[in-house]
This record gives C-alpha cells, structure tokens and sequence, in this order.
C-alpha cells in the first residue's frame, strides 16, 4: 500500500502523518501479518496502547463537557463511546475497511466488515496518532475525536435529558446479540385511573422494574432500575 493510497484517510482524519509506516501498521490485521512475517508486524501492540490512548482521551472530552455530570454518569458516556459497536461506526464513517492490510483468508471471509477488526484498527488508529503527534497529541487526538465522535456525543446530550430508557438502550446497543424488550406485568386499580407493573428484559432475563400511572412513565422506571444494576449511579 503506497503513501498516496493512504492520502484520503488521513484528509478524512484532519492529520498528515509524518512517520506513515505507523499509520500502516495501525492498518496491519494479524493475519496479513503472519502471512508477510519477514516484512510486517501487527496492529495488536499498537492497539493495546490506542485502547488507553481512547479510554483517557474521551474521559478527557466528557470531563469537560459536562462539567456538573456526576462520575456514574460520566462512566455511562464513556462506556458508549468506547465501545465496540461504536468504534466500528466510527471506522464505517472514515471507509477504514477498505484501507485495512488483510490475509488472504480474512479478506475472503469478510474481514473488511468484521465489527471487531474494524474496533480494533480504530483503536491502533488512535494509538498512531498519539506516537506520530508527539507532544501535541493529548490536543490534536482530542479535536479529531470530539469531530468523529459528533453523533454519539449529541446522543449524550440527549441522554441528560432524563430519558433512561434511551440510555438503557445505548448500553444493551454495545453488544449485538443482545435484545431489550418491555412487557407489562400487570396492570391494577379502576380503568379510569390505572396503575402499571412494567418489567425491563434483557434477552429472557427481568433487569427493571417499574410502576407508574402510564405504562411509559412505568418503563422509563423500569429502564432506571436496570442502569442502576449495570452500576449507573446518580441518576
């Protein structure tokens, strides 16, 4: 992959390498790696590091745009943002599958759009960046993450408003298989002034409970009740 291939990457990134051979490497997939041994090394090491490099940089972001947020809270944001799920829209935003070194049999098994090949190139990404930026690193990787991340921090914004059940649903997004549903348990008192038991599920499994005069208020009852249990606190 020559240097000028790279170009329209680094525009999407708003940065311009000095050392390429790092971003390259950031590119590497494990497996192109080990069919190029005597040439190429893998992403893996350099992710280890864009894995803090991502963690301290977005704790950095939130501390200071939200200033009154409580630590709970801010742990949720964070837990969002770094997620897999998260980071793979993120590399879907900069068409970074198409950029990614891989072996012949990734390549043909769909590697370009694995979820977790395309979370961990972002995060080597990072990782790159930081090495190449220098002492200027801590601001530039927080300008270019605060422009790749716009979507997910407005969804952060929108998350204060109170809407535990849209929080509720940004965790349970972390993870694909997962599956969050609301039933009404029961429903009591006269028709014209009804009282609703709504339960939370995740999968089969009851994580919420909620009571309220509407079944809405009731699942946003429920909703906070289950962020509470995967340790959200303050809310």
């Amino acid at each position: 992959m020559e240097g000028s291939s790279l170009l329209p990457l680094q525009r999407a990134l708003g940065y311009t390498f000095a050392d390429e051979g790092l971003l390259l490497t950031a590119l590497t997939h494990t497996s192109f790696s080990n069919e190029n041994k005597s040439t190429s090394k893998s992403n893996e090491r350099i992710e280890f590091l864009g894995d803090a490099v991502l963690g301290l940089t977005i704790s950095h972001i939130l501390f200071h745009r939200y200033p009154t947020a409580s630590e709970g809270v801010l742990s949720l944001y964070r837990q969002y943002l770094v997620c897999e799920a998260t980071l793979a829209r993120v590399a879907q935003r900069l068409s970074l599958g198409s950029y990614l070194r891989l072996g012949r049999g990734e390549e043909r098994q769909g590697g370009r759009e694995k979820r977790s090949i395309l979370a961990d190139a972002t995060e080597a990404l990072f990782a790159a960046i930081f090495l190449d930026a220098g002492e200027e690193a801590g601001g530039i990787l927080a300008d270019i993450m605060t422009k790749l991340f716009h979507d997910e921090l407005l969804a952060c914004e929108r998350l204060r408003s109170g809407d535990y059940k849209s929080r509720l649903q940004q965790l349970v997004e972390q993870d694909g298989n997962e599956r969050l549903n609301y039933r009404v348990a029961s429903v009591q008192g006269p028709v014209h002034d009804p009282i609703f038991h709504v339960e939370a599920l995740l999968n089969t499994n009851v994580i919420g409970k909620g009571v309220g005069r509407s079944k809405q208020e009731a699942e946003q009852l429920a909703a906070r009740e289950a962020l509470l249990l995967f340790g959200a606190k303050n809310l």
